[in-house]
Protein backbone atom coordinates (compact mmCIF):
# COMPACT_ATOMS: atom_id res chain seq x y z
CA UNK A 1 0.00 0.00 0.00
CA UNK A 2 1.39 3.40 -1.03
CA UNK A 3 1.76 6.02 1.66
CA UNK A 4 1.04 9.66 0.76
CA UNK A 5 2.98 12.51 2.34
CA UNK A 6 3.05 16.28 2.00
CA UNK A 7 5.53 18.19 -0.12
CA UNK A 8 6.76 19.99 3.00
CA UNK A 9 7.54 16.65 4.62
CA UNK A 10 9.52 15.59 1.56
CA UNK A 11 11.44 18.86 1.56
CA UNK A 12 12.19 18.54 5.28
CA UNK A 13 13.43 14.98 4.79
CA UNK A 14 15.73 16.00 1.93
CA UNK A 15 17.05 18.96 3.94
CA UNK A 16 17.88 16.63 6.82
CA UNK A 17 19.81 14.35 4.47
CA UNK A 18 21.66 17.35 3.06
CA UNK A 19 22.62 18.56 6.55
CA UNK A 20 23.95 15.10 7.37
CA UNK A 21 26.30 15.32 4.40
CA UNK A 22 24.45 13.03 1.99
CA UNK A 23 24.64 14.28 -1.60
CA UNK A 24 22.62 11.67 -3.54
CA UNK A 25 19.39 9.72 -3.02
CA UNK A 26 17.56 7.06 -5.00
CA UNK A 27 14.22 8.09 -6.46
CA UNK A 28 11.35 6.27 -8.14
CA UNK A 29 11.23 7.71 -11.67
CA UNK A 30 7.56 6.77 -11.97
CA UNK A 31 6.80 8.86 -8.91
CA UNK A 32 8.74 11.81 -10.34
CA UNK A 33 6.79 11.57 -13.59
CA UNK A 34 3.59 11.54 -11.56
CA UNK A 35 4.62 14.69 -9.74
CA UNK A 36 5.44 16.40 -13.05
CA UNK A 37 2.08 15.41 -14.51
CA UNK A 38 0.27 16.65 -11.40
CA UNK A 39 2.16 19.96 -11.48
CA UNK A 40 1.39 20.42 -15.18
CA UNK A 41 -2.31 19.75 -14.56
CA UNK A 42 -2.42 22.32 -11.77
CA UNK A 43 -0.61 24.91 -13.89
CA UNK A 44 -3.06 24.36 -16.76
CA UNK A 45 -5.99 24.80 -14.38
CA UNK A 46 -4.59 27.99 -12.85
CA UNK A 47 -5.67 31.31 -14.37
CA UNK A 48 -2.98 32.94 -16.49
CA UNK A 49 -2.23 36.53 -17.32
CA UNK A 50 -0.09 38.04 -20.09
CA UNK A 51 3.16 39.69 -19.10
CA UNK A 52 1.81 43.25 -19.23
CA UNK A 53 -1.21 42.52 -17.03
CA UNK A 54 -0.59 43.15 -13.34
CA UNK A 55 -2.50 43.38 -10.10
CA UNK A 56 -1.55 46.37 -7.96
CA UNK A 57 -2.14 44.52 -4.68
CA UNK A 58 -2.18 40.76 -5.25
CA UNK A 59 -4.17 38.86 -2.63
CA UNK A 60 -2.40 36.57 -0.14
CA UNK A 61 -1.64 33.29 -1.84
CA UNK A 62 -2.72 34.76 -5.18
CA UNK A 63 -0.63 36.11 -8.06
CA UNK A 64 2.41 37.37 -6.12
CA UNK A 65 4.79 35.10 -8.02
CA UNK A 66 3.29 36.18 -11.37
CA UNK A 67 3.69 39.87 -10.58
CA UNK A 68 7.22 39.38 -9.26
CA UNK A 69 8.16 37.44 -12.39
CA UNK A 70 6.61 40.08 -14.64
CA UNK A 71 8.56 42.77 -12.76
CA UNK A 72 11.76 40.76 -13.20
CA UNK A 73 11.13 40.30 -16.92
CA UNK A 74 10.39 44.01 -17.29
CA UNK A 75 13.68 44.84 -15.54
CA UNK A 76 15.58 42.56 -17.91
CA UNK A 77 13.83 44.16 -20.90
CA UNK A 78 14.85 47.60 -19.65
CA UNK A 79 18.49 46.52 -19.42
CA UNK A 80 18.27 45.06 -22.92
CA UNK A 81 16.95 48.36 -24.28
CA UNK A 82 19.93 50.15 -22.78
CA UNK A 83 22.47 47.50 -23.83
CA UNK A 84 25.33 48.50 -26.12
CA UNK A 85 27.61 45.55 -25.38
CA UNK A 86 27.98 44.31 -28.95
CA UNK A 87 27.95 45.69 -32.49
CA UNK A 88 24.31 44.76 -33.09
CA UNK A 89 23.23 47.83 -31.12
CA UNK A 90 24.60 50.04 -33.90
CA UNK A 91 22.08 48.97 -36.53
CA UNK A 92 18.96 48.08 -34.53
CA UNK A 93 15.72 50.04 -34.58
CA UNK A 94 14.29 48.36 -31.47
CA UNK A 95 15.48 45.70 -29.09
CA UNK A 96 13.33 42.56 -28.97
CA UNK A 97 13.45 41.09 -25.46
CA UNK A 98 10.65 38.56 -26.06
CA UNK A 99 7.10 38.47 -24.81
CA UNK A 100 4.35 36.22 -23.48
CA UNK A 101 3.07 34.56 -20.34
CA UNK A 102 5.25 35.04 -17.22
CA UNK A 103 4.30 31.54 -16.00
CA UNK A 104 4.44 29.45 -19.16
CA UNK A 105 4.42 25.72 -19.49
CA UNK A 106 6.00 26.20 -22.88
CA UNK A 107 8.73 28.54 -24.15
CA UNK A 108 9.90 28.98 -27.75
CA UNK A 109 13.40 30.24 -28.54
CA UNK A 110 14.47 31.37 -32.00
CA UNK A 111 17.62 32.83 -33.51
CA UNK A 112 17.15 36.59 -33.57
CA UNK A 113 14.81 39.37 -34.71
CA UNK A 114 14.11 39.99 -38.38
CA UNK A 115 13.00 43.20 -40.05
CA UNK A 116 9.40 43.07 -38.79
CA UNK A 117 10.52 42.24 -35.26
CA UNK A 118 13.11 45.02 -35.29
CA UNK A 119 10.43 47.48 -36.38
CA UNK A 120 7.84 46.41 -33.79
CA UNK A 121 10.07 45.32 -30.91
CA UNK A 122 8.23 41.98 -30.68
CA UNK A 123 9.48 38.45 -31.32
CA UNK A 124 8.15 36.37 -34.24
CA UNK A 125 5.66 38.75 -35.83
CA UNK A 126 6.74 38.39 -39.48
CA UNK A 127 5.91 35.55 -41.89
CA UNK A 128 7.81 33.00 -39.80
CA UNK A 129 6.02 34.31 -36.71
CA UNK A 130 2.64 33.87 -38.36
CA UNK A 131 3.49 30.25 -39.09
CA UNK A 132 4.67 29.79 -35.51
CA UNK A 133 1.32 31.16 -34.30
CA UNK A 134 -0.49 28.49 -36.35
CA UNK A 135 1.75 25.79 -34.87
CA UNK A 136 1.11 27.04 -31.33
CA UNK A 137 -2.65 27.09 -31.89
CA UNK A 138 -2.61 23.62 -33.43
CA UNK A 139 -0.95 22.41 -30.22
CA UNK A 140 -3.85 23.79 -28.18
CA UNK A 141 -2.20 26.99 -26.95
CA UNK A 142 -2.40 30.66 -27.80
CA UNK A 143 0.53 33.05 -28.02
CA UNK A 144 -0.57 34.50 -24.68
CA UNK A 145 -0.15 31.05 -23.09
CA UNK A 146 3.52 30.71 -24.05
CA UNK A 147 6.66 32.84 -23.96
CA UNK A 148 8.56 33.56 -27.17
CA UNK A 149 12.14 34.85 -27.29
CA UNK A 150 15.41 34.71 -29.19
CA UNK A 151 19.09 33.99 -28.62
CA UNK A 152 20.02 37.58 -29.54
CA UNK A 153 17.81 40.55 -28.76
CA UNK A 154 18.83 42.82 -31.67
CA UNK A 155 18.49 42.19 -35.39
CA UNK A 156 21.70 41.10 -37.14
CA UNK A 157 22.24 43.15 -40.33
CA UNK A 158 20.55 41.60 -43.38
CA UNK A 159 19.20 38.84 -41.11
CA UNK A 160 22.58 37.10 -41.05
CA UNK A 161 23.31 34.43 -38.44
CA UNK A 162 24.54 36.00 -35.17
CA UNK A 163 28.28 35.82 -34.66
CA UNK A 164 29.58 33.70 -31.74
CA UNK A 165 30.71 36.76 -29.76
CA UNK A 166 27.30 38.42 -30.26
CA UNK A 167 25.56 35.30 -28.99
CA UNK A 168 27.91 35.00 -26.02
CA UNK A 169 27.28 38.64 -25.09
CA UNK A 170 23.49 38.34 -25.31
CA UNK A 171 22.84 34.85 -23.92
CA UNK A 172 22.97 35.92 -20.23
CA UNK A 173 19.75 37.89 -20.78
CA UNK A 174 17.99 34.79 -22.10
CA UNK A 175 19.30 32.63 -19.28
CA UNK A 176 17.96 35.13 -16.75
CA UNK A 177 14.58 35.02 -18.46
CA UNK A 178 14.52 31.22 -18.41
CA UNK A 179 15.39 31.20 -14.71
CA UNK A 180 12.45 33.52 -14.00
CA UNK A 181 9.95 31.85 -16.33
CA UNK A 182 10.71 28.26 -15.26
CA UNK A 183 8.95 26.70 -18.27
CA UNK A 184 8.22 22.98 -18.24
CA UNK A 185 9.44 22.58 -21.83
CA UNK A 186 11.56 24.75 -24.12
CA UNK A 187 11.30 24.39 -27.89
CA UNK A 188 14.47 25.49 -29.71
CA UNK A 189 13.61 26.71 -33.19
CA UNK A 190 16.55 26.04 -35.47
CA UNK A 191 20.28 25.38 -35.20
CA UNK A 192 21.24 28.79 -33.75
CA UNK A 193 18.80 28.43 -30.86
CA UNK A 194 20.26 25.03 -29.99
CA UNK A 195 23.86 26.26 -30.27
CA UNK A 196 23.03 29.30 -28.15
CA UNK A 197 21.94 27.08 -25.26
CA UNK A 198 24.23 24.07 -25.71
CA UNK A 199 27.33 25.28 -27.58
CA UNK A 200 28.79 24.65 -31.02
CA UNK A 201 29.52 20.94 -30.57
CA UNK A 202 25.91 19.78 -30.90
CA UNK A 203 24.96 17.86 -34.07
CA UNK A 204 23.23 19.59 -36.97
CA UNK A 205 19.57 20.46 -36.45
CA UNK A 206 18.30 18.01 -39.09
CA UNK A 207 19.92 15.17 -37.14
CA UNK A 208 19.14 16.56 -33.69
CA UNK A 209 15.51 17.58 -34.15
CA UNK A 210 13.00 15.43 -32.31
CA UNK A 211 15.57 14.35 -29.71
CA UNK A 212 14.88 15.41 -26.13
CA UNK A 213 17.63 17.41 -24.43
CA UNK A 214 17.91 19.14 -21.05
CA UNK A 215 18.96 22.67 -20.14
CA UNK A 216 19.42 23.44 -16.44
CA UNK A 217 16.76 20.92 -15.45
CA UNK A 218 14.28 21.95 -18.17
CA UNK A 219 13.36 19.58 -20.98
CA UNK A 220 14.21 20.91 -24.44
CA UNK A 221 12.86 19.87 -27.82
CA UNK A 222 14.99 21.01 -30.79
CA UNK A 223 13.12 21.40 -34.06
CA UNK A 224 13.30 23.26 -37.35
CA UNK A 225 12.83 27.02 -37.57
CA UNK A 226 9.54 28.27 -39.08
CA UNK A 227 11.53 30.29 -41.64
CA UNK A 228 13.01 27.01 -42.90
CA UNK A 229 9.50 25.59 -43.22
CA UNK A 230 8.49 28.51 -45.42
CA UNK A 231 11.29 27.54 -47.81
CA UNK A 232 10.76 23.79 -47.41
CA UNK A 233 7.05 23.07 -46.78
CA UNK A 234 7.46 19.24 -46.73
CA UNK A 235 9.49 19.65 -43.49
CA UNK A 236 6.34 20.80 -41.69
CA UNK A 237 5.53 17.13 -41.12
CA UNK A 238 8.73 16.64 -39.10
CA UNK A 239 8.07 19.71 -36.98
CA UNK A 240 4.52 18.62 -36.29
CA UNK A 241 5.83 15.24 -35.12
CA UNK A 242 8.13 17.10 -32.71
CA UNK A 243 5.31 19.30 -31.44
CA UNK A 244 3.08 16.29 -30.84
CA UNK A 245 5.85 14.90 -28.63
CA UNK A 246 5.94 18.22 -26.72
CA UNK A 247 2.18 18.16 -26.17
CA UNK A 248 2.40 14.59 -24.89
CA UNK A 249 5.32 15.44 -22.58
CA UNK A 250 3.23 18.27 -21.08
CA UNK A 251 0.47 15.78 -20.28
CA UNK A 252 -1.95 17.40 -22.72
CA UNK A 253 -3.97 16.13 -25.64
CA UNK A 254 -4.23 17.77 -29.02
CA UNK A 255 -7.40 19.76 -29.65
CA UNK A 256 -9.98 18.12 -31.87
CA UNK A 257 -10.15 19.54 -35.37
Amino acid sequence: MKKRTTINQVIAYIESLKESGQKEIEVDLRAVRGLRASASAKRRAAPRKPIMAREASPPPGGRTVTVATADGLAAIAQRIRACRSCRLCETRTNTVPGQGNPQPELMFIGEGPGADEDEQGLAFVGRAGQLLTKIIEAMGFTRDDVFIGNIVKCRPPDNRVPEPDEMATCIPYLKEQIALLKPTVIVCLGATAVKGLFGDKVPGITKLRGTWMEFEGIEVMPTLHPAYLLRNPPAKKDVWTDMQAVVKRLGRTLPKK
